[in-house]
């Protein structure tokens, strides 16, 4: 079995981020841009942990704006979601997602939580471990793959002011 946190939307706030590695003590993490500056903090934090980021819109186009990466047989899809118009439809990502044979397709860049599985693709946004929306609490994902099983669960959990 494997856990991965998912991180997105830190705008800043790597210790709400280290709070999540040392709560959930994952196996990797991804995060999902804005800001990839803080993404590097929290690898330097934790170095014996995989890291794997993509930048959002806040960072000005720091490397591919999106991966394709394989977690224990999932093929999983990280991007910030603005270049797919994530505020205004999940539809762009959806079927980008479905073209390239994902499994998962993970964004952030609305800071408003969503999981949810729809004609055989999961997909899932954290929401925002450093800006939350008014009125919302911090928060994360976490998902466990289970390989042996054929399981791939998603989470969510806050962190608490």
């Amino acid at each position: 079995m494997k856990r991965v946190l998912v991180l997105s939307d830190s705008h800043g706030n790597v210790g709400n981020m280290i709070r999540a590695v040392k709560r959930e003590e994952p196996d990797m993490i991804l995060h999902l841009g804005d800001c990839v500056v803080d993404a590097d903090a929290l690898r330097r934090e934790f170095p014996h942990i995989t890291m794997v980021n993509v930048p959002g819109n806040c960072d000005f186009l720091r490397g591919d704006t999106e991966r394709l990466i394989d977690i224990d047989g999932y093929k999983v899809l990280m991007c910030h979601g603005h270049t797919y118009g994530v505020k205004m439809s999940y539809m762009h990502l959806e079927l980008h997602a479905k073209e390239v044979g994902a499994d998962l397709a993970l964004f952030g860049h609305t800071h408003k939580l969503f999981y949810d599985k729809h004609n055989g693709l999961a997909m899932m946004n954290p929401g925002s471990i450093g800006a939350p929306l008014w009125g919302c609490m911090p928060s994360y994902g976490i998902i466990t793959f289970d390989k042996e099983h054929d399981v791939m669960k998603l989470d969510v959990d806050y962190i608490e002011y």
